[in-house]
């Protein structure tokens, strides 16, 4: 059957720009991570994506390592583009990142001119596209000069392989460096993709929203859930099979019991609003204005309708913030 996109698709999922760009995403976008690629059915892979289109979510992230096996998620995309998507591609912001470890030698890896510039024409090639919305330095590079990822990226841009430019898991302080740079050299800078979620809050308490802010960019949000912490699923105990992300290891200083009962805590105020404990976490991210979008990880569509709900009420109350604020601190 030919995919027709649904007619209402823009009626009910708010828009935000990143500072004055001209870029403008959906409040939730959908990024297409561990559950897409070599191991997952491509028929609800499909299914996903589409029914995200249908809602409202015209962004879809991507990555170069994206996938069990790298560049597999990539390949999905590229697949749905061909068979369903092609049409819409003037609708759609499709992104992708490279900077992680993504095949042998001293290239494979970072942000050297060579190794974004050959990661993106991969990437370009697994998807089927002749250019992707934003690019993005997927993490600062450590031993090479910024202002070689800078002018490797304001290059890219220059080729026209990508109208925007992002970055990603760039601190407080890298960033200022960064979007300086890029400023410098007239580059569409626009997002910092950064780990960020109700009960991981580095993003406020180290300036980065701020900082965004300061130069006249957004930040968008990944695991917005915590690897689904902020979930029903893990109310009555955490396995300590739980395969945590790096950036949210530091929750479990304190004990998993420690944590599920703040959980739970916050589940309560969920409960008081009439949501999940993932539509109220949601909803909390996207109070600052200089969040821009946030990701959703889900890579199945009755998960995502379910996120989707988030947006019958996106408003918390002051007592409310002050509330979560004194769980999660608690």
């Amino acid at each position: 059957m030919v995919y027709s996109a649904a007619q209402d698709r823009y009626d009910k999922m708010p828009v935000r720009r990143s500072g004055h760009s001209g870029l403008q995403l959906p409040i939730l976008s959908l990024g297409l991570w561990r559950g897409f690629g070599s191991l997952a059915d491509y028929d609800n892979s499909r299914k996903t994506v589409l029914t995200a289109f249908d809602h409202g979510i015209f962004h879809f992230d991507l990555a170069n390592n994206y996938g069990p096996k790298p560049g597999t998620a990539e390949e999905t995309f590229g697949k749905i583009m061909d068979q369903d998507l092609r049409p819409y591609r003037d609708e759609l912001i499709v992104t992708t990142k490279a900077g992680f470890d993504m095949w042998p030698g001293p290239y494979g890896h970072f942000d050297s001119k060579k190794t974004l510039v050959s990661s993106l024409d991969q990437s370009l090639k697994r998807m089927h596209l002749d250019y992707v919305d934003i690019f993005y330095s997927h993490r600062p590079d450590p031993n090479t000069k910024f202002e070689e990822t800078a002018d490797a990226l304001a290059g890219i841009v220059q080729s026209g392989k990508a109208l925007y430019i992002g970055i990603s898991n760039y601190d407080t302080k890298e960033s200022a460096q960064m979007g300086k740079l890029l400023n410098e050299r007239h580059v569409p800078f626009v997002l910092n993709q950064f780990s960020y979620n109700m009960l991981n809050q580095e993003a406020e308490t180290t300036g980065l929203l701020d900082e965004m802010e300061r130069l006249d960019a957004g930040l968008i949000a990944y695991g917005p859930l915590a690897e689904g912490l902020l979930s029903d699923r893990y109310l009555n105990g955490i396995p300590d099979t739980f395969p945590v992300h790096r950036t949210n290891k530091f929750l479990f200083d304190k004990g998993s019991d420690k944590l599920v009962e703040k959980l739970n805590q916050l589940n309560q105020i969920a409960e008081n609003r009439g949501q999940t404990l993932a539509q109220m976490s949601l909803a909390w991210l996207l109070k600052s204005a200089i969040v821009t979008s946030v990701i959703l990880g889900t890579s199945h569509a009755n998960h995502l309708l379910d996120n989707l709900k988030v947006l019958d009420n996106l408003e918390l109350s002051n007592d409310e913030l002050v509330a979560i604020d004194g769980i999660i601190n608690g």
